[in-house]
């Protein structure tokens, strides 16, 4: 058993030493998601105290469940709910797919300088960070300054407070969102459409199909497993924001529409000091996304037998 126990160890060490360097890449990735991943979780029971930062949790009162039942009480929180569903559905609606068509439509290009030129041109605005594009809308939007009120007064209109109006908050968001993410979440779907025989594209052409039905009997099923993945862990992100964004963005008159739960547990914690509900508003967040990718993951299962588990 011993000597077993030796061999084995003998083995793992060996391999470690053989692939050392692959194992000390390895190493930064296991650090951060130790420190900003799994040590966390050890904090989620501020969420049953009235955590006192100085104190610690030996000196702040353990309230139970009092936080959570604030939580449920809170007149707005349906409202907040709503507010970030809203533009979660709406980002689903209107971007999800764009992604997929714009690696197809890359897909179909016969020129790879092109292609390659427009992917690289796609993909730049993801490395704007959000400060830099937040000064941009309210650039674009302004209606003394903004490109948008100039062509509205040169065609004889009143230019709007866009970021001002409600209305307007979640267009502004989905709209900016197209301009920085697409190019840049093609990525996936163009590894995808890679990994697709190129034999089928050929045994379809000789069966008379042209592009639309290669693109329907060929592309489309061959990415079908990734579009089903990504859908999944998205539906998980039903409850989470571009929170950056969206704090930037925020205004006290568009606040009816702007205020998220990310933001209102942003502000009980950091502004109100109130760690204890704001750790339970996450809490909250957090199960219920969970809760949606176990059963978008079930439905998906059992619908077209594709799933994360």
């Amino acid at each position: 058993m011993q000597r077993n126990f030796s061999t084995r160890w003998t083995k793992i060490r060996s391999n470690i030493w053989r692939n050392r360097y692959i194992y000390m890449m390895v190493i930064p990735v296991l650090v951060y998601l130790a420190l900003f991943k799994y040590m966390p979780m050890w904090f989620l029971r501020t969420s049953f105290y009235d955590y006192k930062l100085l104190k610690g949790f030996d000196g702040s009162k353990f309230v139970g469940l009092k936080w959570f039942k604030r939580l449920f009480s809170n007149p707005n929180l349906l409202k907040y709910i709503g507010n970030t569903l809203r533009l979660n559905i709406s980002a689903m609606v209107f971007l999800f797919p764009l992604p997929m068509i714009f690696a197809i439509l890359l897909n179909e290009l016969q020129s790879n300088r092109f292609k390659k030129t427009v992917q690289t041109i796609s993909y730049l605005p993801h490395f704007v960070s959000t400060v830099v594009l937040v000064s941009m809308i309210t650039t674009i939007v302004s209606p003394s300054l903004g490109i948008i009120g100039k062509l509205v007064r040169a065609a004889g209109g009143t230019p709007v407070n866009y970021l001002a109006d409600p209305n307007y908050f979640v267009p502004i968001n989905v709209i900016s969102g197209a301009w920085q993410s697409v190019g840049w979440d093609a990525v996936i779907y163009v590894s995808a459409l890679s990994s697709i025989d190129p034999g089928l594209y050929e045994a379809a052409r000789i069966d008379g199909a042209g592009r639309f039905k290669q693109i329907l009997h060929v592309t489309l099923p061959g990415i079908l497993p990734t579009f089903v993945i990504i859908f999944i862990m998205r539906m998980g992100q039903m409850l989470n924001v571009n929170f950056e964004k969206v704090y930037l963005l925020q205004n006290n008159l568009n606040l009816p529409a702007s205020e998220m739960l990310p933001t209102f547990s942003y502000k009980t914690g950091m502004e109100s000091r109130n760690y204890g509900y704001a750790t339970a508003v996450g809490m909250f967040n957090s199960v219920i996304s969970l809760m949606l990718v176990i059963i978008a993951n079930k439905i998906s299962k059992r619908v077209s037998d594709i799933s994360l588990m």
